[in-house]
């Protein structure tokens, strides 16, 4: 049962303060608004032992995670810098071994959620059949179909996250967030317990009351905290309202591809608040 306690925060850190060690924490793919500048406040509070899922793919926020120690286990079927490069602390980290890796395919993460957005405890998917990722999932169960013979279905437990974090373009004083034409933010927030929303600005009026703005809005009642934090995507793109920063990007990869170019990076964007 949902309780609307939200609270319009004054700080990157009062929001994120359900955010603690341990938690799983469902995240969206670079195109749907990365919360970049909550991610850079995470890494500073040095919080641990995360089960991140990113749906379905990540890039720069994954890869920043997992090398500055935040991350235990990862779910996500892909992480990549794209035309910046294989992800360094990511690639790194699995050679060592230092995180658990649960591979998985879009499809599946998007079920995996569903099932819990609609309070089921699994998913059926078929497309899985066949394919090599099956050996490495034992949580994941192939059955005969009851409604056929010689019928394999693959069934997929419900991903039910303790935090959805999401950046946004806005939010009204109700809670609730403008997210145009990501409904993958409203699976994430429907599935988890919690909401965090970063967003740029705050909307005067409410959202839901705009006849234009209503149909993208992900209503307050899901949504705990939010803040603004204005280009809070930043490197990353933000979509329809600025695009990515491209020599940011190329000068991480060229920096994470080591240990010490991270620990640069880190101190130079992270760390330093006045960069961050």
């Amino acid at each position: 049962m949902r309780v609307n306690m939200f609270q319009l925060a004054k700080s990157l850190d009062e929001a994120l303060a359900a955010l603690t060690d341990g938690c799983m924490l469902v995240v969206p793919r670079e195109v749907s608004g990365v919360p970049m500048a909550a991610t850079r406040a995470l890494i500073r509070r040095g919080v641990k032992r995360l089960h991140l899922v990113a749906l379905p793919t990540s890039s720069l926020q994954a890869d920043l995670l997992i090398g500055a120690g935040c991350v235990e286990t990862l779910e996500t079927s892909a992480v990549s810098l794209g035309e910046f490069g294989p992800a360094p602390r990511f690639t790194a980290a699995i050679i060592a071994g230092a995180i658990k890796m649960k591979d998985a395919t879009c499809p599946a993460l998007h079920a995996g959620l569903q099932a819990a957005e609609k309070g089921v405890p699994f998913m059926p998917l078929r497309g899985l059949i066949g394919s090599d990722v099956l050996a490495y999932r034992d949580d994941w169960k192939v059955i005969d179909s009851p409604f056929g013979n010689s019928d394999p279905i693959v069934l997929l437990p419900a991903i039910k996250p303790d935090v959805a974090l999401i950046h946004a373009t806005m939010a009204d004083r109700f809670g609730n967030v403008w997210i145009g034409r990501q409904r993958e933010l409203a699976t994430m927030a429907h599935a988890a317990v919690k909401t965090i929303a970063t967003v740029e600005k705050i909307h005067d009026g409410n959202l839901l009351d705009d006849p234009v703005l209503a149909a993208g809005t992900l209503p307050g009642f899901y949504v705990e905290s939010a803040v603004v934090a204005e280009r809070g995507a930043w490197p990353l793109g933000l979509p329809d309202y600025y695009a990515a920063d491209a020599d940011h990007l190329a000068e991480y990869a060229a920096l994470a591809a080591t240990e010490d170019g991270f620990a640069e990076y880190l101190e130079r964007y992270v760390y330093d608040k006045r960069a961050a």
